[in-house]
């Protein structure tokens, strides 16, 4: 065999492997981000139904929430503690309350995650009074048994045309 064609054939065997380990991972990342929706959906299930336990579940027990607007960080206990009293008033109907999740960015592995995106928060009172939050947001998830939130970062508002935007 010539040097050019010994060249080319190494080429192109080195292109196939490629190919073959981008087809393998394109697959595992299917899987991974529908392990991932289903994390989303989880969330969105549990404020939709006012059920603390199961959001709390979600949440790693070393779990940090980084607030934007406060300009500080604590622990997710801390903040789960401040937001029971909504699950509450969810559970018993007196009020609603809906969370929904899109995305810019995902990025990860097996047991890691950095989704990055745009979180909706709707609560409605009795009346039937709808308020609508849109927020900035980075999530850094990691998966032991299941998924978990590891941070949250809350980064600031965002408009509903951002929103918009980032259409699943």
């Amino acid at each position: 065999m010539k040097p050019a064609h010994a060249i080319w054939a190494s080429w192109l065997s080195f292109l196939l492997y490629c190919s073959a380990l981008q087809t393998a991972s394109g697959a595992d990342e299917t899987a991974r981000l529908a392990q991932l929706d289903k994390f989303w959906s989880e969330v969105q299930a549990a404020v939709q139904n006012g059920d603390y336990e199961r959001y709390k579940a979600t949440c790693h027990f070393s779990g940090v929430l980084v607030s934007g607007a406060k300009k500080t960080s604590y622990p997710l206990s801390k903040a789960l503690a401040g937001w029971k009293q909504g699950f509450l008033d969810t559970k018993s109907g007196k009020m609603k309350a809906s969370v929904e999740f899109r995305f810019s960015q995902r990025l990860g592995d097996d047991t890691t995650a950095h989704e990055t995106g745009i979180f909706r928060y709707w609560t409605a009172d009795a009346n039937g009074v709808r308020n609508d939050n849109y927020v900035h947001f980075e999530a850094l998830l990691v998966k032991e048994n299941d998924w978990q939130t590891l941070m949250e970062y809350q980064k600031g508002p965002a408009s509903e045309n951002e929103w918009e935007k980032l259409k699943r």
